[in-house]
């Protein structure tokens, strides 16, 4: 059975207009009426987060002085991750069609995100996106998590995942983040980046993922045309559910229809 295990703000939703206009609004909150400010444009605020510059020197950029940049970070904190600004969220050219090929191509698919429960469900009943992520493969933090850092808490959902899941003859992780990367690794699994989320290349090559692709269209052909192996042996447990998937590995389609004759 091929797994793909992908991230879902990045590879399947475009995240950054949400993090532009809580940076506009976080920026007007906290500015100095005699303050003189310079709202970044989109390009220049987006190119920053992707190059993974902290929250509290985004706000010292655009104008802030240190005590409203802390106030500014602390703000788009609390803020970012709330239910009014989750609706400017927008799905990845391409994604719907990728994840289809994954399911037509008899895939196991899973998601795994730092999203909470109810984050995750509004995203997947907003954009129709549940029919591809069966309940029992969708791994997120429970609404009341406490957070620490992602890079410690995706490898423990993960962790999680796996104890849980069937046995996988190959398993594949699609993400856009270090956490997504360190998960992965930490577990053995086999990582693609995508440059379509909030890590441009430069900080993804810093985690050494196995490989870099621009998004998640780009993803499933690469993965489909390198496991075939794997999709084989998916047909062949289909057809005979009787045989275990190190059976179905050793054993060829070929060789099965021929005995059946």
């Amino acid at each position: 059975m091929l797994r793909i295990i992908t991230d879902f703000d990045g590879p399947i939703v475009d995240v950054s207009q949400r993090y532009y206009r809580v940076y506009q609004l976080c920026l007007e909150k906290t500015r100095n009426p005699q303050n003189q400010v310079k709202e970044l444009s989109f390009s220049e605020f987006w190119a920053l987060k992707r190059s993974h510059i902290p929250e509290k020197q985004i706000g010292i950029i655009s104008g802030l002085n240190d005590m409203q940049a802390e106030e500014f970070a602390q703000l788009r904190k609390q803020t970012v991750h709330t239910h009014p600004y989750f609706q400017h969220d927008t799905l990845q050219p391409g994604a719907v069609d990728a994840l289809l090929k994954f399911q037509q191509a008899g895939c196991d698919l899973v998601v795994m995100t730092m999203r909470r429960v109810s984050e995750l469900n509004y995203a997947l009943v907003k954009d129709n996106l549940g029919r591809f992520f069966s309940e029992d493969r969708r791994y997120c933090l429970s609404d009341d998590y406490v957070k620490t850092q992602d890079v410690r808490d995706k490898p423990l959902l993960m962790q999680r995942a796996l104890a849980e899941l069937p046995t996988a003859t190959d398993t594949w992780m699609i993400g856009d983040t270090e956490a997504d990367v360190a998960a992965a690794k930490k577990y053995g699994i086999k990582v693609i980046a995508v440059e379509s989320g909030i890590r441009d290349r430069t900080q993804l090559e810093r985690y050494q993922p196995n490989y870099y692709l621009p998004s998640l269209a780009d993803a499933v052909d690469f993965i489909l045309k390198t496991s075939a192996s794997s999709l084989k042996d998916n047909w062949i447990l289909a057809k005979y559910p009787q045989l275990s998937n190190q059976e179905a590995s050793s054993t060829s389609s070929q060789t099965l229809i021929s005995s059946k004759k």
